[in-house]
């Protein structure tokens, strides 16, 4: 029985590692694979509730240790190897990742906490479905198609990091926040707020990634947190098959990000985000069909 579920810690995996850095949203694929293949390491839904919003999480983690090895010559600004200019434009970077990150964290924290004052219901509770997560695929995969189409042969403004100031980068950060909503996509919100704002798609892409940094481990930490909250307020027994499951998870996600963020940068050098806008326009409508039969 176990077994079937380290391999369904494997698939969540691989889907992690892959959505999660191509424009097709991570956290909507998620939410699907749980809807028809969720976990059943225990008989008590309620943990396997609580377990399976931070696990769809916390999965990120071996993601985001992709993107810190790939990168790690750009993002370490001690590196003896730098002269004292690139130095200060990994500083610079950082600071931008940093200010592009202030309104995910306001969305994701203070209008969470006051949305569930009011409501006594959060942003999951409210948006975390199937339906959400198949209308915003379509949106969203029309909104690429469409800038795709009108951003065709035009020269874009900013070619690289360096370029990006902190305005804009503040801007970038406000399309973020739109993922709040499963089925956007983080990394396709902000590459098309980034496309708009005259970002090349390789430039755009590479900013993604270091914004997802601290997006990422933000959001782990608040859900481990709040796990850890529920496990103590319930005396809940969590079993150690939970926490190979999410070892498992992680440990996938993290391989299978190497390869996804190699291929992504490959790919748009040489083609447009176009084809991720029609598959998602075919995900949401065949998510939708599914729902209306069931």
């Amino acid at each position: 029985m176990m077994i079937l579920e380290w391999l369904k810690a494997v698939l969540y995996g691989i889907v992690e590692g892959i959505t999660e850095w191509l424009p097709v949203s991570s956290t909507g694929h998620l939410i699907l694979l749980q809807d028809w293949l969720p976990f059943r390491f225990t008989s008590d839904p309620v943990l396997l509730a609580e377990f399976g919003e931070m696990f769809e999480v916390v999965i990120q983690l071996g993601a985001i240790l992709a993107v810190v090895i790939l990168f790690w010559g750009k993002l370490w600004p001690f590196s003896k190897k730098k002269t004292v200019q690139e130095k200060r434009n990994t500083w610079s970077i950082w600071l931008k990742v940093v200010i592009a990150s202030i309104p995910a964290a306001f969305v994701g924290i203070v209008l969470d906490k006051v949305l569930e004052a009011l409501t006594s219901r959060d942003i999951n509770d409210w948006l975390y479905n199937s339906i959400v997560v198949a209308t915003m695929l379509i949106v969203y995969g029309v909104a690429f198609i469409l800038i795709e189409h009108f951003h065709k042969g035009k020269e874009p403004r900013i070619s690289s990091l360096e370029e990006i100031d902190c305005k804009t980068a503040l801007y970038v950060g406000l399309f973020q926040a739109l993922s709040i909503v499963p089925g956007t996509s983080r990394s396709g919100s902000t590459i098309l707020g980034s496309m708009l704002l005259g970002l090349s798609r390789t430039a755009g892409a590479e900013f993604s990634f270091f914004m997802a940094i601290p997006a990422m481990v933000g959001a782990s930490g608040i859900k481990i947190l709040g796990f850890l909250g529920y496990v103590l307020d319930s005396n809940a027994m969590i079993p150690l098959d939970a926490w190979i499951v999410l070892a498992v998870g992680c440990l996938v996600s993290f391989v299978v990000s190497l390869v996804a963020i190699r291929f992504l940068m490959d790919f748009l050098k040489k083609h447009s985000f176009a084809s991720f806008g029609v598959y998602r326009i075919l995900l949401g409508a065949l998510v939708l069909l599914f729902w209306a039969l069931r």
